[in-house]
């Protein structure tokens, strides 16, 4: 019988939640790296039992941490060492250096705030990991302040993708409220030169040569705070997904609004629709459903909790403009949580299940394609990711 494994990154450590395909049943593993912060956690789809994990605080920094046994154990291959689940890293940790030419032969070492000052590019955290459909060794990394770096290596090593950076708009890229981080990261399962990217506040990027050359593709959004409706870089995305199946058709959670692209990002429109706000952080797909999506609207940019305290998801099996109340199972009144971006995900069983988590510390599941829901675990740290590993 098929399995499924959930991970889960918290701001207090990581969390490994396991079922059988029923998913009635779950095995609750950790907290794995106590206390420590892990912003994201991901396996790798081309090895079940290899996993990623960002760990890092304001006092030791970051630390790559890998799982070649489904998290079981734990090494930070940086520094070439092993370390219990609960041990601090020792010896030296994973580099990240941005390349201050950008390979472009032109100094790229500042970036522009909305004061119009000048500031200089400071690594503080990776927000988000990517690895390869095809290699366990390849994984991609999105890091604050924004660029993108790729290791080919198992983690040992990085190296920065500087043509992002240095393409022309890097210099006017602003942080948002929780920073300037390169958040989403999709690769083209279908085109392996093809990655999007998305930045808090700079936009939607692309490339098609393995990310030595970059666009933005940002035509079609709008943003109260930016006056210039042609703007190529400024906006808020929150999220962007896609569905395997049609790598073209991209769906976004931005600042305010619900977008959708039929074309690669080169144009977006909105499909908010019926939504009761249209406001919020997270967006994903349904793994055998390409027109069904779903969102948990918050109430606004001010005020990071569900409308009237009722926890809801949203469901469109339209692709958007129609969507429909799923809220059996969730609570009703004085739920004041949040969704971060990167705390949705879905698996690949029949029927789809969905999984999200809060920032009050409590993962929810279905195990029908969002027709009901049921808590997993509950009174986890704040819950920063929530990604899904199947398992044969």
């Amino acid at each position: 019988m098929s399995k499924v494994r959930v991970l889960v990154g918290t701001s207090k450590g990581a969390f490994v939640l396991t079922s059988d395909g029923k998913r009635r049943n779950w095995e609750v593993s950790g907290p794995f790296f106590t206390g420590w912060e892990i912003y994201h956690m991901k396996g790798s789809p081309a090895d079940p039992n290899r996993i990623y994990a960002s760990q890092s605080s304001g006092w030791f920094g970051q630390v790559i941490q890998r799982s070649n046994d489904g998290g079981k154990t734990w090494e930070a291959p940086g520094g070439g060492v092993t370390m219990s689940p609960q041990g601090m890293p020792q010896g030296e940790s994973n580099r990240f250096v941005y390349d201050t030419s950008a390979a472009t032969g032109k100094p790229l070492t500042t970036h522009q705030w909305y004061d119009g000052t000048q500031h200089p590019w400071e690594f503080k955290r990776v927000w988000h990991l990517e690895p390869s459909p095809n290699d366990p060794d390849a994984v991609y990394a999105g890091v604050e302040d924004a660029a993108l770096f790729r290791s080919t290596d198992g983690a040992h090593s990085w190296q920065e993708l500087a043509g992002l950076r240095g393409h022309g708009t890097g210099p006017k890229w602003q942080p948002g409220a929780g920073g300037m981080c390169l958040h989403t990261i999709i690769l083209d399962p279908s085109n392996p030169g093809r990655i999007y990217i998305a930045i808090s506040a700079a936009g939607a990027f692309r490339t098609d040569d393995g990310g030595k050359t970059w666009k933005p593709i940002n035509r079609g959004l709008k943003s109260q705070y930016i006056p210039d409706p042609n703007a190529e870089v400024g906006h808020c995305v929150h999220h962007v997904a896609l569905h395997p199946l049609r790598p073209s058709v991209l769906f976004m959670q931005k600042h305010w609004d619900i977008m959708r692209s039929d074309n690669a990002g080169d144009e977006w429109h909105e499909v908010s629709g019926n939504l009761p706000t249209d406001f919020g952080f997270v967006i994903d797909v349904h793994a055998h459903e390409p027109e069904t999506i779903y969102v948990v609207p918050i109430k606004s940019d001010g005020e990071h909790f569900p409308l009237d305290g009722k926890l809801r998801v949203y469901r469109s099996r339209k692709g958007g403009n129609e969507w429909e109340e799923s809220s059996k199972g969730l609570p009703e009144r004085h739920c004041y949580v949040n969704v971060l971006r990167d705390a949705m995900s879905v698996d690949s069983l029949e029927p789809c299940g969905v999984y999200f988590g809060t920032t009050g510390g409590q993962v929810y599941g279905s195990a029908d394609a969002g027709d009901s829901w049921a808590p997993i675990v509950r009174d986890l740290p704040k819950v920063l990711s929530v990604e899904v590993q199947a398992l044969a």
